[in-house]
This record gives C-alpha cells, structure tokens and sequence, in this order.
C-alpha cells in the first residue's frame, strides 16, 4: 500500500530532525536526527555566527538512512513532505542554486547597527506602522551587510534565500518563499500586504534578488528525480508545507488562534502568541511576525518573544562546568537546590545580541555567587531560573501590547523535561504550562498533510496528538518565584 506516511524536515542550528507520520493515526511512527553531537557554528569575529548551508543537506541525507534504519519504509510511502527551520537566517545562492558564502544564521549580530540606522532613517513610525518591527539584525539587514561588505559576493546572488527556502529549492529545483517568510526577515508592508520594497530601496538591494512567492500550506513543488536519489524517496513527491522553527512549533502544538500560546526551550527560549491584531512593540523588544494560517479575512500573527541564550548555556555548564555529567544527573542536582538558590541570580544573556534587551549584547552574568555557600546545584537551578525570567521578562513586554498568556503549550522536550524548569515556568508567569509529545519536525509532517489535502482541516491533523502533562501555577510557589523574578529584574540594569 502506497502513501502511508507524512514526512517532517526540521533543519535547526543543532541538529536536522525527521520524523515519519501515519497518516492513518496521526502518531509518529518513527524519528531520527544528525548528527548526535551539535552541528558546529562558524564565528570569525565576536557577534558572527555561521553555518554551511551543505551541511544541513548533508545531515538530511545522514538523518533519512537512520531513519529508515529505525523503521522500513519505501520511497513510494511517503505522501507528502514538510519544512521547519531555523529562522532569520540568510542564504546567498547563485544561478546554478549553490551557495555563494556560508549561511548567516539567526543568532548573528552584525546587522544590528545597519538595522538600527535604518529604523532612524526612515523613521521608527514608518517602520513600526508598516513592518511592526525594527529592521532590527534580521534577513533584509545581513543582506546590505552582505552588499556593503562583500560586494563580490553581492553582485554573484541570483535568489536571497531563508534556510528553509534553501532545502525546498534542494527538494524541488525551485527557488520560493513564503509570506511569513517574508515577514520574518523584515521584508514584508503588513500594510499593503506587499514586499517591503521601501525597505529595499532604502538598502539599495534589487527586488529581483528575492525569491518568488507560494503558499505556506500547499503545492510548493515537487521532489526531483535527483533529490530523491539522494534521499532514497520517490521523485515526484511533493513539498506541501514550510514555515519557520517557532511559527512552525506553534502549529505542532495546534497553536493557530487569538489567544494562544506556545513556547520551547531549546538552544534559544521562545514564547510565541497568536494575536488578530497587527500589533508591535514600540521598542521591538518582542517581534510581530504573519503566522502560518494568516489570510486577508482571517488575520493570525504570531508575536514572537526570544532569548537568545537558553539551552545554549545550559550545554555550555554542562561543558565546561559539570565533568560531562549527563542532563538527568544535573537536574537532579538543580532539583536538590532550594528556589532562589539562596541568592545566587543568573542572567543568561551570552549568545549574541538581545531582542528583548533592545539589541544589547551584555554578556551573561552570575550574581551573588558565595564560595562558602553556592555549589553545582546552586549554579544548575540558577541557569533554569535565569532563562525562565528572562523569557517572563518578554512575557511582560506582550502583555503590555494587550495578549495574556493564561495557557501556554509546549512540547515535552529540552529545558521542558525538568520539573525545576517546567515548575518554575508555571510558577514564574502564572500561566497553566501543557506539555505534549510533539516536536517541530512532526509539526512539519502534521501540516503537510493539511498542504497536500489529505487532512481536509487542521484539526483531522492532531487527532494522533497526545498532552503529557498539565502544570498549574501553585499559589505558594507563586509567591516565592514572584519575590525571586523581583530581585532578578532589579540587577538586569547591567544591561
């Protein structure tokens, strides 16, 4: 029997993640990643962060042999196939499709200042009414950085791509992208619902540079005989869905409507919140981006709140300060520690510049360490109650755009596997945290079969979608976590 499953692609910073859906159960039937240790990132200078972008399509093709090694399937089984990826990034291709220099990926501040000028210049109403952000250190911005450093290069790119644009075009031949991809790198007027070209003009980068525009649910082209050798799948298949990491998170948690939240805590922290109204933040401290089943009559954009230095540092203490003892064993110090960590403050601001910080790159800090008092569990816990504060500190900022996240969901991986972390954040933000057994790469597949019309709605989508765990704010606990976050905001004024 053909078409039985749905595959999901997720390219992240880290890893590539698959996962294989039956359509039937709307279960996954199997998942895989590569490689087993973290893909390594590229800094030539303090601020830069890259990736070859070969090197995700690599690890595609090394994550498509494990997973068939976990589960037998034929080409000819899969129905259709779905994208997530890393966001913000910038990929310059030229007319043969390969990459002219390595990937900017989303963690990169060289385009602050470009950024910055350009929301002055044509001035930060104008930016705010009609982008509802700053052009801030996003795709638009690491493009001119691209044109006023490197104009070799510059005047080689055929298509400025996304990342997730780039594995669609290795999938189908096709350079595309889509209208929440669009958004997501400052390249779209909420306005007149049409490209920035304003933006353009003002960083002198040619229209036809970007990528022509499909559907975020639907045919977006299909599998060449090529990439299908490379894959072992069936040419012809086709690609029925992309969308960025937290967007597309968003829609693995069935997080489509006004009022709801979601949220992961992988290497960045992100809560995302649906709202029908085009709304910004006057500081751009948080980002208002389209989401995946925005439409002229139904309006759903996605606000977006992210904390650059999550799991990150997390794996750096894990690194660095903690003789590689496994997660399990440092949450279970970090659970052995007392809420507060007896004054020992964490700030965990240290990969790259801040959005909820204005752009600043303070660095991480470690306040009120005692050497006669704080030991590894005290550092643990402090490093899990920094980033749940930093990512309530962005909470605050959407609730004074008028959202309120009483219920946030998230998938039941990463920070969230801790109960210090996941009891921490119910505590901290007063929201009920749902946790599910869902990830972005089954997310992916889930909305390939809504963009193939094989699920007829999105709801016929999650039928197979499980909650793990419901964490609600405890009234004690809630007072303590209030008294601590009260503390941790009066020190961030090292910023």
């Amino acid at each position: 029997m053909s078409d039985k499953y749905l595959l999901g692609i997720d390219i992240g910073s880290s890893s590539v993640k698959l996962a294989l859906l039956e359509i039937a159960t709307g279960t996954p039937a199997a998942t895989a990643f590569s490689p087993s240790s973290e893909m390594p990132m590229i800094s030539l200078r303090q601020g830069f962060a890259e990736q070859d972008p070969e090197l995700w399509w690599k690890e595609l093709g090394n994550a498509m042999r494990l997973l068939r090694s976990r589960h037998a399937f034929n080409g000819e089984d899969i129905a259709a196939i779905g994208i997530s990826y890393q966001m913000h990034g910038l990929v310059c291709i030229d007319k043969e499709g390969r990459p002219l220099r390595n990937a900017i990926i989303w963690c990169d501040s060289r385009a602050v200042d470009i950024g910055a000028r350009a929301f002055k210049a044509l001035e930060e109403e104008y930016c705010l009414r009609n982008f509802l952000n700053t052009p801030g250190n996003f795709t638009a911005s690491k493009l001119r950085w691209v044109r006023e450093n490197e104009p070799d290069i510059y005047q080689k790119i055929y298509k400025a791509m996304l990342p997730g644009d780039y594995i669609a075009m290795k999938l189908t031949g096709d350079p595309a992208t889509t209208t929440p991809g669009l958004s997501e790198g400052i390249l779209w007027n909420f306005s007149r619902n049409a490209l920035a070209t304003e933006l353009l003009d003002h960083y002198e980068i040619d229209p036809s540079l970007i990528c022509p525009v499909v559907e975020t649910f639907g045919g977006q082209g299909l599998l060449t005989t090529e990439a299908a050798g490379a894959l072992g799948l069936k040419a012809g298949i086709p690609v029925a869905y992309r969308a960025g990491d937290q967007p597309n998170n968003a829609y693995s948690l069935n997080v489509l409507q006004p009022g709801e939240f979601a949220a992961t805590a992988g290497t960045s922290g992100v809560v995302y919140g649906i709202t029908d109204k085009a709304a910004y933040d006057a500081a751009s401290r948080v980002n208002s981006f389209v989401h995946v089943n925005h439409s002229v009559n139904e309006p759903r954009y996605g606000v977006l709140l992210c904390i650059n230095g999550t799991g990150i540092l997390y794996s750096w203490l894990k690194n660095n300060f903690f003789n590689h003892l496994s997660y399990e064993e440092i949450n279970a110090k970090a659970a052995a520690a007392p809420a507060g960590c007896e004054g020992l403050l964490f700030y965990p601001f240290g990969n790259g510049a801040e959005r909820v910080l204005e752009n600043k790159d303070p660095g991480a800090m470690l306040k009120g360490l005692q050497f006669n008092r704080h030991g590894q569990g005290h550092i643990a816990r402090a490093a899990k109650e920094g980033i749940v504060f930093s990512m309530c500190y962005g909470i605050n900022v959407m609730e004074s755009m008028g959202m309120k996240a009483k219920t946030v969901r998230a998938g039941y991986a990463n920070m969230f596997l801790s109960p210090v972390f996941a009891e921490a954040f119910a505590n901290t933000t007063g929201a009920v945290l749902e946790l599910f057994d869902t990830d972005g790469a089954v997310g992916a597949a889930r909305a390939a079969g809504v963009g193939a019309g094989i699920y007829k709605e999105h709801k016929d989508g999650f039928a197979g979608m499980k909650k793990i765990k419901t964490i609600e704010p405890a009234a004690e606990s809630s007072g303590i976590y209030g008294e601590i976050y009260e503390k941790w905001k009066k020190g961030i004024d090292y910023c």
